[in-house]
């Protein structure tokens, strides 16, 4: 990039260390358990009541006053234009590598969000629903490339969030099976026009394949980037890849059954080679280059906790 068209993050973005970010916290209720906590957490996750307190209560505080301030907007909007006020639901997407904890943040925050009296109704979404089913992506030659873009239904996605944004009363997606590792035919998510609607997925802040097209985040009204250290989440990833042998594996029914009965040894072999193969070609060639395009940026340490949030100057 030419030294003129570059943009530093300073340029960009606030950047928040872990201490300053918790201060924000301050005076706020706690609103969940810690047996909610512990039933929210993912797989390899060590999310606990301090993080949840320090980082993620003052940043769904911001999104329930970002979600009010649109819609405040919008409504003024339609008062000048002197039409009908069509409050449409707040978008927020959440992006980041495989293993990063993604998952586990965007349940969070729909936990969070919906016990703020602005955007009580919430609704989570994730875009393993808009992968191509397994029959097709074999058809394609795309199976051992399941997670890249190409790898998704990206004008259903798109169909999905016109819907939802242009305010219809219900709006259905389809459901993926993790046990199955595919999408399930005639199962679907209903999302019944609710305050917020969360949108979780590896490549949810990709440009459009073509200039001329939309892109989908251009249907989000905020986003957030959970980062790591390549070489953490390499870690992170082998620890989850490990539990699951352990416990969804184990289940007959599961498509990844066969690996259930590997050595530790074995298993750790399997994950790197998932990795170094998949998940972080994908990474590199596609998720990590999309940090920029957030709102937020959550900044993990080695050991899962956020060390610093970049938030996006206005």
């Amino acid at each position: 990039m030419p030294v003129e068209e570059a943009v530093s993050t300073a340029q960009l973005y606030r950047e928040i260390a872990r201490a300053d970010w918790s201060r924000l916290a301050a005076g706020m209720p706690q609103p969940l358990t810690e047996t909610e906590v512990v039933q929210l957490r993912g797989l390899g996750d060590r999310l606990d009541m301090a993080e949840v307190r320090e980082v993620y209560l003052p940043l769904s505080r911001l999104l329930s006053l970002y979600a009010h301030a649109t819609k405040r907007l919008g409504a003024a909007t339609s008062e000048f234009l002197q039409e009908a006020d069509p409050t449409t639901p707040f978008v927020i997407g959440v992006a980041g590598s495989v293993a990063v904890g993604k998952s586990t943040i965007a349940r969070l925050l729909r936990e969070l969000l919906s016990r703020w009296s602005d955007t009580p109704r919430v609704e989570l979404i994730t875009t393993d629903g808009f992968l191509f089913p397994n029959d097709e992506l074999e058809r394609r030659g795309l199976m051992d490339r399941k997670g890249f873009p190409e790898s998704y239904d990206r004008r259903a996605l798109l169909a999905f969030l016109t819907e939802v944004k242009s305010g219809a009363p219900q709006v259905r997606a389809p459901f993926y099976s993790h046990m199955r590792y595919d999408i399930v035919p005639d199962a679907v998510v209903t999302v019944r026009r609710p305050d917020v609607v969360i949108v979780e997925g590896l490549n949810v802040l990709q440009p459009p394949p073509n200039p001329n097209d939309v892109a989908v985040s251009e249907l989000f009204d905020f986003s957030v980037y959970v980062d790591a250290d390549a070489v953490d989440i390499r870690q992170w990833y082998i620890d989850r890849f490990l539990a699951l042998r352990r416990a969804a594996f184990s289940n007959p029914n599961s498509y990844f059954n066969v690996l259930a009965d590997l050595s530790d040894d074995e298993a750790v072999e399997r994950a790197l080679h998932f990795w170094n193969t998949i998940n972080l070609p994908n990474l590199e060639e596609n998720v990590l280059p999309t940090r920029h395009r957030a709102t937020l940026v959550l900044q993990k340490a080695a050991d899962h906790k956020v060390e610093t949030v970049q938030l996006r100057k206005l």
